[in-house]
């Protein structure tokens, strides 16, 4: 597979393969929506390349992290990318189906669990040139239901799930978080800009959590004028590249 190597920030670089899924604004948003334990241990479903493992570990979010990526292709270029960032001793990666996935195999429950899941059902969107990309962007391996159960099995007890996912697929997300026992607990759209619909929705959900409490953020705008400006230039797209978080108004009102 031809590959080629891309500047994430001022510290890690990320080898790409053209087959394969590439980094995009989804898996950052994702990475800056999880909030930090310095001493956690976290379980990353669906890792691909190990971009949102790799952030996530460089910015001392978890301690340890459990990159689980079921295509051994990509499996081992999130390896390889750990090693290459100098992180293999924090993230660690495993070959698995989400499926498979019990606490017993990652040395027992974590604290939190993030996932940048296939959006598309089976059938769904245009057809991909390689498989690898259909894998990652369509429910072939595992649906959105498989990931919200998986979750639940590593999760401690009051532990957190963040996703990212698509405003048209709400109700199946939602769905599945009930029947695994995870309480949404905040939700952020995200918009091209002030006019345009929601693109992406970034969600967190708690295992055993109370139906009440659920904070809607306001939506977070990538563009101050979508048509006219090709860079997130809003405040908070800015807040969010420079410190990789969001900021405290999307956290807590």
């Amino acid at each position: 597979m031809e590959q080629f190597t891309t500047p994430i920030n001022r510290s890690l670089t990320l080898i790409q393969h053209k087959e394969m899924l590439t980094f995009g604004t989804d898996a950052y948003l994702l990475y800056a929506y999880l909030k930090k334990k310095a001493k956690g241990r976290a379980v990353e479903l669906g890792a691909g390349s190990g971009v949102i493992s790799l952030l996530t570990a460089s910015a001392g979010k978890f301690e340890q992290i459990t990159a689980v990526e079921v295509q051994p292709e990509q499996a081992k270029l999130c390896a390889d990318n750990a090693a290459a960032n100098g992180l293999s001793n924090q993230v660690t990666t495993l070959c698995a189906n989400v499926k498979d996935l019990t606490s017993a195999l990652i040395g027992g429950e974590v604290d939190a669990v993030f996932a940048n899941p296939p959006y598309m059902t089976v059938g769904s969107g245009k057809a991909n040139v390689s498989d690898a990309k259909y894998i990652a962007r369509h429910e072939v391996l595992g649906t959105i239901a498989d990931f919200a159960f998986s979750a639940a099995r590593v999760l401690k007890f009051g532990g957190s799930f963040y996703a990212v996912w698509r405003p048209d697929r709400l109700p199946a997300l939602f769905g599945a978080l009930a029947q695994a026992n995870l309480a949404p607990k905040r939700m952020t759209a995200v918009c091209a800009d002030a006019v345009t619909a929601p693109s992406l929705v970034l969600v967190e959900a708690r295992k055993g959590g109370a139906p009440d409490g659920f904070f809607l953020t306001r939506p977070l705008l990538l563009h101050e004028n979508a048509k006219t400006s090709p860079l997130m230039d809003t405040p908070d797209c800015k807040f969010i590249y420079e410190n990789g978080e969001f900021p405290d108004e999307y956290v807590r009102p």
